[in-house]
């Protein structure tokens, strides 16, 4: 069964930096995709970045230029740099990882890590 663990929430000032840490229990290759979801208070899950098992990155409108997704092959750990924070991006975010085995896709998750970026 894959793990997935997320740390490096807290809080954050606005127009602040964060950087989220993704340890997987197994080589980040075995996975088609990984990335960032985030779930604010109230409201349903949104993407937030997406790194393809050939290092492609892609984000939505709402953080592409601020966020970067990366990784540490050698750690099967996925990052997510997070810049000029904004309160309203204060919520859960839950690392993601999407595997294609014999054409079985599973997607799995992290617990999630609280991000709340406040004065």
């Amino acid at each position: 069964q894959v793990q997935l663990v997320e740390s490096g929430g807290g809080l954050v000032q606005p127009g602040g930096s964060l950087r989220l840490s993704c340890a997987a229990s197994e080589s980040i290759f075995s996975f088609t995709d990984m990335g960032w979801y985030r779930q604010p208070p109230g409201k349903e899950r949104e993407w937030v970045a997406t790194i393809t098992r050939t290092g492609n990155t892609n984000y939505p409108g709402s953080v592409k230029g601020r966020f970067t997704v990366s990784r540490d092959n050698a750690k099967n750990t996925v990052y997510l740099q997070m810049n000029s924070l904004k309160p309203e991006e204060t919520a859960v975010y839950y690392c993601t990882a999407q595997t294609n085995k014999w054409g079985r896709i599973s997607r799995y998750w992290g617990q999630g890590t609280q991000v709340t970026v406040s004065s």
